[in-house]
């Protein structure tokens, strides 16, 4: 039971106990899988939680978040090779420049819900799309921009081992921005107008203005990694603002557990994971087989793997009989309260 308690999450004790866990993973990633691979799980794991933030706290379903993702990607590589400045720069640069663009797009967007509201941001990205395959003297079109270095105050980084250490810190901060915007007012609005906007309009909030801010820090920390995926490979290419790519980051959510930060982390864990494994096998159908798994497990998972893996142990935790239980019987009637 005490195990359970612990993994539940609600408890100071419990989130510290995940964030001690979730810091020896993403430290010791480069030693159980090449360091390639650990990097583009971090850096996708970033932007599903990104996502999430519009996904799983705001209930935006958007498309169109490659557009953000491949921005940073090109804006990162044209800084890094024109002006040889470290690579964190860089990063930022690309970053800030995908929440700029992310401002017109959300002005736009947020005047429409539901299936409209995917469909309006998917338009956008395929807008970015054409400009990217059509601006060919700044992103080299359909051959990418290639030679993007990884310069960083003088440190030898070619082997993707360092660089992987060198880019995490930018990992991590961005999932600490993404946390500390979830665990605020701002963050309690953002689910408030997921469940029920229109009596978070009743309320005096205004809701088309927070749908906006929300996408413009989705879509920064959309550019952080994206910035750190294009220099960690080397280049950037049309296919970081196809629309596959918006696709895939959704998939992540839904696998993992909307809502929850942890789920868009693991399900970008077990995505690149699989794909590599997949690719290395031999296996062309990879996105077939993925499809398969990711359709199977939404059957048998409904609210993601850490989502219906904390719902599981938290329904335990209130069947517990004893101290434990009457501790969460206490939490709960706490929650009743506040709401």
């Amino acid at each position: 039971m005490i195990i359970s308690r612990l993994l539940d999450g609600r408890s100071p004790l419990a989130r510290l106990s995940l964030l001690v866990v979730g810091l020896g993973v993403a430290f010791g990633l480069p030693w159980w899988v090449y360091p390639p691979v650990a990097l583009d799980i971090a850096a996708w794991a970033l932007f599903a939680v990104a996502l999430d933030l519009l996904l799983g706290y705001t209930g935006l379903l958007s498309f169109g978040h490659a557009a953000f993702w491949g921005t940073s990607a090109y804006t990162t590589g044209v800084i890094a090779i024109d002006t040889g400045v470290p690579f964190y720069v860089a990063v930022l640069g690309g970053a800030v420049l995908a929440a700029v663009i992310a401002v017109p797009i959300a002005l736009l967007s947020v005047r429409r819900t539901g299936i409209y509201f995917a469909m309006v941001t998917l338009a956008f990205a395929q807008l970015v799309y054409f400009v990217a395959n059509q601006w060919r003297v700044v992103t080299g079109g359909e051959n990418g921009l290639q030679g993007i270095p990884r310069e960083a105050f003088g440190m030898d980084l070619s082997d993707s081992f360092y660089f992987y250490y060198a880019a995490i810190p930018l990992v991590l901060l961005g999932l600490l921005g993404a946390w500390r915007v979830v665990h605020s007012p701002f963050g309690r609005v953002m689910v408030a107008i997921r469940e029920n906007p229109a009596r978070a309009r009743a309320l005096g909030y205004p809701v088309d203005r927070y749908k906006v801010q929300v996408f413009v820090i989705s879509a920064f920390l959309a550019g952080i990694a994206g910035g750190v995926y294009a220099v960690g490979h080397g280049f950037a290419s049309l296919q970081e603002v196809y629309w596959t790519t918006s696709g895939k980051v959704v998939v992540m959510n839904i696998l993992g557990g909307m809502g929850t930060l942890w789920g868009p982390v693991v399900g970008a864990g077990i995505i690149v994971v699989l794909e590599d494994y997949l690719a290395t096998a031999g296996i062309d159908a990879v996105g077939v087989v993925t499809g398969v798994i990711f359709v199977v497990t939404v059957l048998v998972f409904r609210r993601g793997i850490w989502g219906t893996a904390r719902r599981l142990l938290r329904r335990r935790v209130r069947e517990a009989p004893g101290p434990v239980a009457d501790e969460a019987d206490d939490d709960a009637r706490s929650a009743a309260g506040a709401r």
